[in-house]
């Protein structure tokens, strides 16, 4: 008898141990996360970059690998977004629509597996309150606790509802597609 209660209370044990590494997990996104925005104009390239950002993600990760990616839910306040130059950040405001839409947002719908290292993502993005369903390839990896994602996404002004910025007069224009790159880190 205690031989069976023994051999029970090890597989349960058993059980718990490998149920709990396998479990999903909420995880936030940390200080290293990074966004840009990419685009062009007609005097030059440019980069916008966020510093502030909240997100938070549900995945099973089983023996340091990222197994299922079951949410994603990212907010990044849109006055965030800044340049090298105020007059770039005011026009991009403006093209943003800032002054009613305060967040630009990412909710994950599905994820599939390509590989261990990569995942097709589909999640709706909002920017200036105009929501579209787009695919997106991330690579992964998984270290020290920390599950990182990495991509890019291009889109174009129209597609949200917006206006390619122009500025003096006109005469510099921003080109239409912008390319979205992310590293996101959650712990």
């Amino acid at each position: 008898m205690k031989t069976i209660l023994k051999t029970i209370t090890t597989a349960l044990t058993l059980f718990a141990i490998v149920f709990t590494a396998n479990a999903q997990k909420s995880y936030n996104l940390d200080a290293k996360t990074n966004f840009s925005v990419f685009g062009t104009s007609t005097l030059h390239d440019w980069e916008m970059k966020s510093g502030s950002r909240t997100g938070t993600a549900n995945l099973t990760v089983t023996d340091s690998k990222l197994v299922d990616i079951n949410s994603i839910d990212i907010t990044l306040p849109t006055e965030s977004i800044k340049s090298e130059k105020k007059s770039m950040d005011k026009v991009a405001y403006e093209t943003l629509k800032t002054d009613k839409f305060k967040n630009i947002k990412y909710v994950l719908k599905s994820a599939d597996k390509v590989n261990e290292t990569t995942w097709n993502l589909t999640g709706t993005y909002t920017i200036a309150g105009v929501s579209k369903v787009l695919k997106t390839q991330v690579k992964t990896s998984v270290a020290n606790g920390i599950v990182t994602l990495q991509g890019t996404n291009k889109i174009t002004f129209t597609e949200f509802g917006m206006k390619s910025p122009t500025a003096l007069l006109g005469t510099i224009r921003t080109g239409e597609e912008l390319t979205i790159k992310f590293n996101l880190n959650f712990n």
